[in-house]
């Protein structure tokens, strides 16, 4: 008898399978977030909901599906690194920290309180999974390229991701990052925009047109893919075509809401920053349940 085998029909129905359970896992990861950084800037009095709703599913995406990351090892040399530019998201870049092990859960309730670790911009020195310091607009994806050059020059196998907003493209020093990062050939950079159209205030284009994107993108140099940011399959799937060998870095356009997964939030620039009174939190927190059919 020869060795079992499963036709091609059944190893795809597998690999499908396979994929829906991932994709499906990444959404209940991203809606426990947007619950839970909700709470906090109640607690808080502060923050940034918007930006912070409309990034939930490409963070839920790289940390519990993509990112080769060890919270019991967070300096391994082999990690992959990742930025987040638009640093002034931190309830969603905490929220997936504390999810993924870098630090207990219950240290969320300290969110912006004196002498927490869980600053309005992410601290290196202070949180264990943080790569760079950010917050200033502009920073985060220059000091992306230079990790993924460090990694070009030792041969390394590390992978680095930087999240922008699209606001944060209007910044000079990102577009000179770009073009750094197209004439190396950085093909192992992928940088994800996170392309909610609005900024504090008013929408990207009425203030500073960025169309056409993605021609801007390829004039340095770059592979560019567009996606709907909130499809959790489609992100994956993004994802996994980044990490194949290539000589280019990547841009992922990530269409996406402010203020997603909240009614009243959503597609308003007025929760760019803000704070749910009780009656709006409490609809925000019935309307993720009931995304999640609880």
């Amino acid at each position: 008898m020869g060795s079992p085998h499963m036709s091609d029909s059944a190893i795809s129905a597998n690999a499908r399978d396979s994929f829906a359970k991932r994709a499906e896992h990444v959404r209940e990861r991203a809606n426990w977030m947007r619950r839970r950084l909700l709470k906090m800037i109640v607690d808080a009095g502060q923050g940034h909901p918007g930006g912070d709703l409309s990034s939930a599913d490409i963070v839920a995406s790289l940390y519990f599906d993509i990112l080769r990351i060890d919270p019991k090892d967070p300096a391994a040399p082999g990690r992959d690194r990742f930025v987040l530019s638009k640093g002034h998201c931190t309830g969603v870049l905490y929220t997936a920290l504390a999810a993924s092990g870098f630090f207990a859960e219950a240290e969320l309730d300290t969110y912006l309180k004196p002498e927490s670790r869980l600053n309005g911009h992410p601290n290196r020195a202070y949180l264990p999974g943080v790569e760079t310091n950010t917050g200033p607009l502009g920073h985060g994806l220059p000091v992306g390229v230079g990790i993924a050059v460090a990694g070009q020059i030792d041969n390394a196998a590390y992978r680095v991701f930087v999240l922008t907003g699209d606001g944060e493209l209007q910044e000079g020093s990102m577009w000179e990052a770009a073009m750094f990062a197209g004439h190396r050939e950085l093909g192992n950079l992928t940088v994800i925009v996170d392309r909610n159209r609005l900024q504090q205030g008013a929408r990207t284009e009425e203030t500073n047109s960025l169309e056409p994107l993605g021609d801007k993108w390829r004039a340095f140099g770059w592979q560019v893919v567009e996606v709907d940011g909130h499809d959790h399959a489609a992100l994956l799937a993004a994802f996994d075509a980044a990490a194949e060998p290539r000589t280019k870095p990547r841009v992922i356009i990530a269409n996406t809401f402010k203020g997603q997964g909240v009614s009243f939030m959503r597609d308003q620039a007025g929760w760019h920053h803000g704070v749910p009174n009780a009656e709006q939190y409490a609809q925000a927190i019935a309307e993720l349940d009931a995304e999640m059919g609880k």
